[in-house]
């Protein structure tokens, strides 16, 4: 199994110097938020993910976790692992602190859920929902709410989940056939029977608290009529501590590609006791506080499962030895040369290595724009973040995991037969990673959800405020003799992206399976210019360091290379996607039923 390293550096770096945390944090107020401070969180948080939650991956993997009589059971070390990660006062770090949190940005929260899924996937779920459960009821709650169940939350006593899907539903929440009936004490009584659950039953906490959409007798059908409650598995007296047992069951677990070692659940309701949240047949709305941090989240999952693949894929490639180099021996004392030497896998490796720092620099860049969303006090700057962020999370989630996945892939191939073998942990990571596609919304939901409802439902209007973002940064480096390798390609893809919003536009008019076909490609043209952004952001920064002398050179050059990379060979992907548009819906649609038999 390989040994997962937190990659501090790089964090830093991104942080640091491309995001300029310290100002950030400066103007919104968090004035606790110091570099040195940041620095020292980052550095725990590694040691803590590398000691403690690494080591029980793999093992974790193998042993599952077990049902038994609506009990699950998670594997050894888990529960042990998840009490120190209590007491270390990890959950409480970007939670309010009139809830018991530590009041820091969002942002920081972040970079350590990154360090979490890469060294533990499976572990790392079980705190990562009780984030969205918390910003649900922080936006939405009433004060009764919040102070029966945030304390607990926050603290990691309890711990939180999402329960949308349902047996004949899937993404079709419409669908839905849970009930809520309304009580005399002003709660309710909801039944049905919600699947997929991730941390929907297990023995890590005291509590958990689940997040359930359903419908009120009466409502509109569709998602109209969908209501929001908080639903505990134990019943909870106002003062928020633990009661007697509740109507929540857990029928059963799945048995799955990958992340073994978390628990996704099929919860039976049966009368359970929940409280509404926000207003009856307004609980779609309110869901997507949950879900948009839950995309947020997934995407960082994406990174995670590339830069976890990119550290095992070095370290098999710089030991193992096979064949020699093409341009002559470079280690001639030795029978064979190291297999970094060749070029399809250094092809491999950069590609892992771009994606990971590339969509840490997007994550991060998101990440603030959270911190500017809940902390900034100018109405116009909250508006402008939140723009972005409606535009990018999907962007970031899809394309993301999607390149995630990849990532996994070329650790496989990377490793050759031992890849495939479950001994050395590469085959694990691919499983894990592509449920990461699936969650919180296909990659087609996703591009569906950029396309039609964000970009076309805007009429253009959502993709102008990062847009203009990108053409600033262009505007202003296009004389510089050095960034030009980076600025011109964006300067000719970038206004590429505004026409073909148009052109689709036009033929959906005519035909609206034109959305449907040009999403997914649209999406990821978006996903691969958003990254090259980033990537000449890096370079200039790496410049700059260099024309000042810095002492630690080797790290600049190397971001410069690799920028370099993603310039040359993954970049023009984006052309590949754009043909397919510009091809448009016919060729997918030309079949009737029956010949897909033929």
């Amino acid at each position: 199994m390989p040994e997962y390293k937190a990659p501090l550096r790089d964090m830093q770096f991104v942080m640091q110097e491309l995001l300029d945390c310290e100002t950030h944090y400066q103007n919104l107020g968090y004035e606790d938020a110091t570099p040195d401070m940041v620095s020292a969180i980052m550095a725990e948080a590694g040691k803590f993910t590398e000691e403690v939650i690494a080591p029980i991956n793999q093992s974790g993997d193998e042993q599952g976790c077990k049902w038994e009589d609506g009990v699950v059971t998670t594997p050894d070390g888990f529960k042990e692992a998840y009490q120190q990660y209590v007491e270390g006062g990890w959950p409480t770090l970007s939670q309010p602190v009139e809830h018991g949190g530590q009041g820091l940005p969002h942002s920081i929260n972040t970079a350590i859920g990154e360090f979490l899924s890469a060294a533990n996937h499976s572990f790392a779920m079980y705190p990562g929902l009780s984030h969205g459960a918390l910003a649900t009821l922080e936006a939405h709650g009433s004060d009764e709410q919040k102070a029966m169940f945030m304390p607990k939350l926050v603290d990691g006593t309890w711990t939180g989940t999402m329960c949308l899907t349902e047996p004949h539903c899937g993404t079709d929440l419409g669908m839905l056939r849970t009930k809520a009936e309304l009580n005399d004490d002003g709660s309710y009584s909801l039944t049905g029977t919600k699947i997929f659950i991730s941390a929907g039953e297990h023995d890590l906490s005291d509590n958990i608290v689940h997040i359930v959409i359903a419908r009120v007798p009466g409502s509109p059908e569709g998602t109209k009529g969908i209501s929001l409650f908080v639903v505990p598995k134990f019943n909870v007296t106002a003062d928020g501590e633990v009661a007697d047992r509740n109507g929540v069951n857990c029928g059963s677990i799945e048995h799955k590609m990958g992340i073994h070692a978390n628990a996704t659940c099929v919860i039976n309701f049966d009368g359970a006791k929940g409280y509404l949240i926000g207003e009856v047949n307004r609980g779609l709305n309110c869901m997507f506080t949950f879900m948009n941090a839950a995309r947020l989240g997934v995407a960082n999952e994406g990174v995670a499962a590339a830069d976890a693949a990119f550290q095992g894929s070095l370290a098999y490639a710089q030991d193992r030895l096979q064949m020699r180099s093409l341009t002559g021996a470079k280690n001639p004392n030795g029978p064979a040369d190291p297999i970094i030497v060749h070029p399809d896998v250094r092809r491999m490796l950069l590609t892992q290595k771009s994606i990971a720092e590339g969509g840490r620099a997007l994550n991060g860049y998101l990440a603030q724009l959270v911190d500017i969303v809940e902390a900034e006090k100018d109405p116009a700057k909250r508006a402008e973040a939140e723009s972005k962020l409606a535009l990018l999370t999907p962007i970031a989630k899809a394309f993301l995991t999607e390149l995630g996945l990849e990532c996994t892939s070329h650790g496989v191939q990377v490793f050759g037969g031992h890849g495939f073998i479950k001994e050395w942990g590469m085959e694990q990571l691919m499983r894990d990673t592509k449920i990461s596609c699936l969650y919180e919304g296909t990659t087609g939901i996703q591009a569906l959800d950029l396309l039609a409802r964000k970009i076309l439902g805007s009429k253009g209007e959502m993709i102008k405020p990062f847009a203009a973002e990108v053409t600033q940064f262009c505007t202003e480096n296009v004389t510089d003799e050095q960034m030009s390798e980076f600025v011109k390609p964006m300067i000719t893809i970038a206004p590429n992206w505004q026409k073909m919003t148009q052109e689709i536009g036009m033929k959906a008019m005519q035909n609206p399976d034109e959305i449907g076909a040009a999403s997914v490609d649209y999406l990821m043209y978006s996903g691969y210019l958003t990254l090259a952004y980033f990537w000449a952001k890096m370079a200039k920064v790496a410049f700059t360091q260099l024309a000042e002398g810095t002492e630690d050179k080797a790290f600049y050059e190397a971001k410069i290379k690799t920028a370099r990379f993603y310039f040359a060979r993954i970049l023009p992907r984006a052309q590949g996607h754009a043909a397919c548009i510009e091809n448009g819906a016919a060729s997918m649609m030309a079949h009737d039923e029956e010949e897909f038999l033929f």
